[in-house]
């Protein structure tokens, strides 16, 4: 039979910065399939496709990273810009590109070529640009490859945590902190020696707190609730040895949880030349792959908890109020003058201030005080945007290991090659902290507290070809019982260990794992944490009998064609406010918002205690049935009087829209994808997460906001049987048959073939183009 020809579309030709001419065959996913003659060609492809795809969404984050957003949105970016300018790394930036490889420059180079080649054609014909630059009256941003090494921000949030534990220490309630978010290992807080926490107000976060806030442009980054949104981002990750697979060869999985939008956070593009052969998701503005595999090694990553981010309050001279003590003497500020255009306004010259911790993000002269912030990501050496090209050049455990040494971000990475073995790596900027500093809380800047560099990559856990046969991560503690926690003090804030133990569950009792398994796991919704509440429910009028049988008879599945699944996460979400109410006093509300710590919340109810009152038990059951009470008649008043009739996804729906549809004409633009029909199973808690926001009432309340939008599962040499999904497209463009094909299948769990090989690749292809270079100089 004849090898089908994949449609030709017209070679692109005069593109800059490419060395050879490059084929891309693309799938009927839209992923394109890049054959090049040089590795760094390959790149060049790879800039110039996302750029092709994703062009806004990439000269949005751009802009965001160097802060320009105000010359396009106006004046109320100005203190996004500012802070953005403030964190831009101020070090010698060609030297520190300079420090790779001279490969991984090449490829840094030649991605950045290949995103100007890309921009360098909408120049000259307008009418490819998407549809936002006409809107928004612009043009995108030329790049530079020092761009990829000035850029660092990765602000966790964690210096928030540091603003509350402070003022709750100023009202006596420190413990109250570890009900909202309990420390493992456990820990004792304790108050750093000199810190005045009656001074300490959301004031001294600053400018870095707005580098945490949403963007101030309404509906921008709507989808989801911040809070919610830090609170769940995560990933389910495991790797499987092959003697406990059915083929003998390793399986690896990956599933990252993002917040939805438009378009999804990654774009799968696949990558070859002599020397380079890697596939999987990648991320706009950051060259390769982030979760994939290349001919020997397979890798995916999880979030891992590493407090990277330390606030210094420092005492200013009241004569000089750029002058800090420090270290029994005086330092002072420096001062660093930016202009920022400001759309329909002058420019604005804004003054930004550094200290020997790092950049000063408050300053309060009024009381003579400042805060400074130390952050792993900005020290010499580290970089978060270059680390991909290092992995995906990996090829055995050694060289993947050696790739990690740059990467800042903290991270839960696993591997498995074709040689049979399985690992995990933690990796990411560990601060060594001098002693009596935890990093709970903001210290004193007077030089006791500062931080004496980072940690060797050798400082975090590892571990390769572990006796049990497997290794998963999902964002829970996974620090060994002999690690030294409390000298290493890597972190002691975490997820809830409910998606890590039901993957264990599943793995454990698998001992000829498939692929098929693994798809099923991280489409499993069973949760263990439901069903141990379900047993707690007592006993009910007989006017809810139907509705207490049909959650008691419940098989533990948040599906989103079930009843009880519903009952259920109304009653969770009910039984969350109330018990909140009750332990949280009034006069901490400001502070502790809620939700309580779900491991906390079922321990409690578990084990009720005198915060219930005089007789825990006996409160405890009632707050149980008049929550449940309660949840039946909000889902009588929602979905209708029949419990037969009530579906968790008729809740749990999933509507994107871009992320400027506030702008009128963004929204005619682009169309809503999803909306009532698209149902979802899952919850915070289940291995398949799908979160929601049920602080913001209304209809909206139990919509799905987030989860794993892309997935992978690797079957490790066999490269071909590989499966992939990438909801809702690979494109931006609502015009493209790629901006929302992956909806259907998505919704069903469907995972489709990720073909790798030559003759795989050949078969799939649907459409063939080819790169020309342009003359030489």
């Amino acid at each position: 039979m004849p090898m089908r020809v994949p449609r030709a579309a017209p070679s692109l030709h005069g593109l800059a910065g490419l060395d050879q001419p490059v084929e891309i065959l693309e799938d009927r996913w839209g992923i394109p399939h890049v054959r090049a003659h040089t590795i760094p060609d390959a790149f060049f492809a790879d800039g110039y496709l996302v750029a092709r795809d994703r062009l806004w969404e990439l000269d949005f984050g751009h802009r965001q990273s160097l802060g320009r957003l105000a010359e396009l949105f106006g004046a109320a970016f100005v203190p996004s810009d500012t802070a953005n300018r403030l964190v831009l790394f101020r070090g010698d930036a060609e030297q520190e590109l300079a420090a790779f490889p001279p490969l991984v420059q090449a490829c840094a180079r030649a991605y950045v070529a290949g995103i100007n080649a890309r921009i360098a054609e909408t120049r000259t014909d307008p009418t490819q640009l998407p549809p936002e630059f006409a809107l928004f009256a612009c043009t995108p941003l030329e790049w530079d490859v020092l761009d990829l090494i000035r850029i660092r921000a990765e602000v966790t949030g964690n210096t928030r945590a540091e603003i509350r534990r402070a003022r709750l220490a100023a009202r006596g309630a420190l413990a109250y902190d570890t009900i909202m978010t309990p420390l493992e290992p456990v820990h004792a807080l304790r108050v750093p020696d000199g810190l005045d926490v009656d001074a300490i107000t959301e004031a001294d976060l600053g400018l870095f707190g707005v580098l945490q806030a949403s963007l101030p442009l309404r509906g921008l980054h709507a989808a989801t609730n911040d809070e919610t949104r830090r609170r769940n981002e995560g990933s389910n990750a495991w790797t499987i040895a092959p003697s406990r697979t059915a083929t003998g060869r390793p399986i690896l999985a990956n599933d990252p949880h993002l917040s939805f939008g438009v378009p999804g956070p990654r774009h799968v593009v696949h990558l070859t030349a002599p020397g380079l052969d890697v596939i999987g998701g990648g991320s706009a503005g950051m060259p390769g792959i982030m979760q994939g595999h290349n001919a020997k090694i397979a890798f995916g990553r999880t979030n891992f908890h590493i407090d990277q981010e330390d606030l210094f309050i420092l005492d200013t001279d009241p004569r000089d109020p750029l002058r800090y003590a420090h270290q029994g003497g005086w330092k002072r500020m420096e001062q660093v003058e930016t202009t920022i255009a400001v759309r329909g306004e002058p420019d604005r010259v804004v003054s930004l201030f550094y200290s020997v911790q790092g950049p000063v993000v408050a300053r309060d002269t009024a009381h003579h005080r400042a805060t400074a912030v130390s952050a792993t990501w900005l020290a010499p050496g580290a970089n978060g945007l270059l680390a991909n090209i290092g992995i995906n050049l990996a090829h055995d455990w050694p060289s993947f290991r050696e790739a990690l040494r740059v990467h800042t971000s903290p991270t839960n990475f696993t591997y498995a090659d074709t040689s049979g073995n399985i690992g995990w790596q933690a990796a990411g900027g560990l601060p060594h902290r001098a002693d009596g500093h935890d990093g709970l809380m903001p210290a004193p800047g007077n030089g006791r507290y500062d931080w004496q560099g980072l940690q060797p990559l050798e400082a975090l856990p590892s571990s390769f070809n572990p006796t049990r046969g497997w290794f998963g991560t999902s964002n829970e503690m996974n620090l060994p019982p002999d690690y030294p926690a409390e000298e290493r003090r890597v972190s002691f804030e975490w997820r809830d260990r409910f998606r890590h133990e039901r993957v264990a569950q599943m793995l454990d009792a698998t001992p000829r794992a498939t692929l098929a398994d693994s798809a099923a796991l991280q489409h499993d919704t069973l949760s263990v944490l439901a069903l141990q509440m379900v047993r707690l429910l007592p006993a009910t009028p007989p006017s809810l009998a139907a509705e207490a049988a049909l959650l008691r008879a419940w098989n533990g599945r948040v599906d989103a064609d079930s009843a009880a699944a519903a009952l259920y996460e109304v009653w969770w979400t009910r039984l969350e406010r109330a018990l909140h109410a009750l332990i949280i006093p009034p006069t901490l509300h400001d502070l502790l918002p809620g939700p309580v710590g779900a491991t906390v919340q079922l321990s409690l109810f578990q084990s009720p205690d005198s915060r219930f009152g005089p007789n825990p038990a006996q409160a405890r059951d009632r707050m149980l049935a008049d929550c449940f009470s309660a949840a039946v008649a909000e889902l009588r008043e929602r979905l209708g009087p029949l419990p037969a009739a009530w579906r968790w996804g008729a809740l749990h729906t999933i509507t994107l829209r871009h992320p400027l549809a506030s702008v009128p004409a963004i929204a005619a633009a682009f169309p809503a994808i999803g909306g009532t029909t698209a149902e979802s199973g899952g919850d915070p808690y289940t291995v398949m997460a799908r979160w929601y926001s049920p602080r913001t009432g209304g209809e909206h309340a139990y919509a799905a906001t987030g989860g794993a939008s892309y997935l992978m599962v690797c079957d490790v040499g066999d490269w071909d049987q590989s499966l992939f999904l990438n909801f809702p497209g690979q494109s931006a463009d609502p015009h493209s048959p790629h901006y929302a094909d992956f909806l259907p299948v998505w919704l069903r769990g469907a995972m489709q073939k990720l073909p790798f090989s030559t003759h795989g690749v050949n078969a799939a292809a649907v459409r063939r183009q080819t790169l020309q270079p342009g003359p030489r100089p």
